[in-house]
């Protein structure tokens, strides 16, 4: 019998499936739910057990973790009758990965204390790419003592794991993240259409670039969606919309100044309402090319 801790995993999404698969091959037994059937059944192909509901998951784990795409799904999944703090057993550890508000952690934390229940807030990064290859960057906010104990699973699913401070830290630090790569992925975009547009050899031109100070895990990972207009979705233009509203609404609370980052918020905000929301975020080179005159 294994000495790991027993995993629920609720949310079997782009990031969810290759995320609880990489535990089940490090040995860990996890138990998933999701809304869609033929996630369950990938889930038990790779050697995991379905549940049917989230009470079933989460009964009798040590362990569960959480992977949905915004605050209000993480309530829907964590509160009631049905959810997940009314049936996990008292000491287990919540370990919520999704991308949401600072405060929907915060509150959850404190919500999940009175049942008992630990809670540490691990957003990611690193895109679906990351997640198949167990290499994200893995921001926590919770208690020492949690993450300590947390971390052996969460070295399974990335490679950069740092505790970022209280409940809440490591979704006000994904904010950043999501504000870093929204801004430059729009400065990679407005790049290649430039190029093009000047007759440069685009593939030449971005390797070059990528060899010194523009290179970035940005143009490293979104180089081939550019050069082949390929926008089949890693992280879709409608979750970086979502995360530019935490950040832009995060930033106004603590006060600070985001000019770049609201001009680029309103960039993806347009995107989305042009029927491109379903894409890759890297489709913010469609963006440019129609303010450039080109037909997408």
């Amino acid at each position: 019998m294994s000495t790991l801790p027993k995993v629920a995993w609720v949310g079997l999404g782009i990031m969810g499936s290759p995320m609880s698969e990489n535990l089940i091959k490090a040995g860990y037994q996890v138990t998933g739910f999701t809304l869609e059937q033929e996630k369950l059944d990938r889930l038990s192909a790779a050697g995991g057990t379905a549940a049917g509901s989230i009470a079933d998951a989460v009964r009798d784990a040590d362990v569960i973790v959480t992977m949905v795409p915004a605050s209000p799904q993480v309530e829907a999944i964590a509160y009631g009758p049905d959810g997940i703090l009314e049936n996990a057993k008292s000491g287990a550890l919540l370990v919520d990965m999704s991308s949401i508000t600072p405060q929907t952690s915060v509150d959850l934390a404190k919500a999940a204390k009175d049942k008992g229940v630990r809670v540490l807030d691990a957003p990611v990064s690193g895109g679906e790419a990351g997640a198949i290859e167990a290499v994200l960057s893995i921001m926590v906010g919770g208690e020492q003592a949690d993450f300590d104990e947390a971390k052996p699973l969460l070295e399974a699913l990335g490679k950069t794991i740092v505790l970022c401070g209280p409940h809440g830290s490591g979704q006000t630090v994904k904010a950043a993240n999501q504000l870093i790569v929204a801004v430059n992925i729009q400065a990679c975009a407005e790049a290649v259409v430039f190029l093009e547009k000047s007759g440069v050899d685009l593939k030449a031109a971005l390797d070059v670039l990528n060899g010194g100070l523009a290179g970035s895990t940005v143009l490293t990972r979104k180089k081939d969606n550019f050069l082949g207009r390929d926008f089949k979705p890693g992280f879709r233009i409608d979750l970086h919309h979502k995360d530019m509203g935490i950040v832009t609404d995060a930033a106004r609370n603590v006060g600070a100044a985001l000019p770049v980052g609201a001009v680029v918020a309103q960039l993806v905000a347009s995107l989305r309402a042009q029927g491109d929301g379903g894409l890759d975020h890297s489709a913010l080179l469609r963006a440019v090319e129609r303010l450039s005159g080109a037909q997408v």
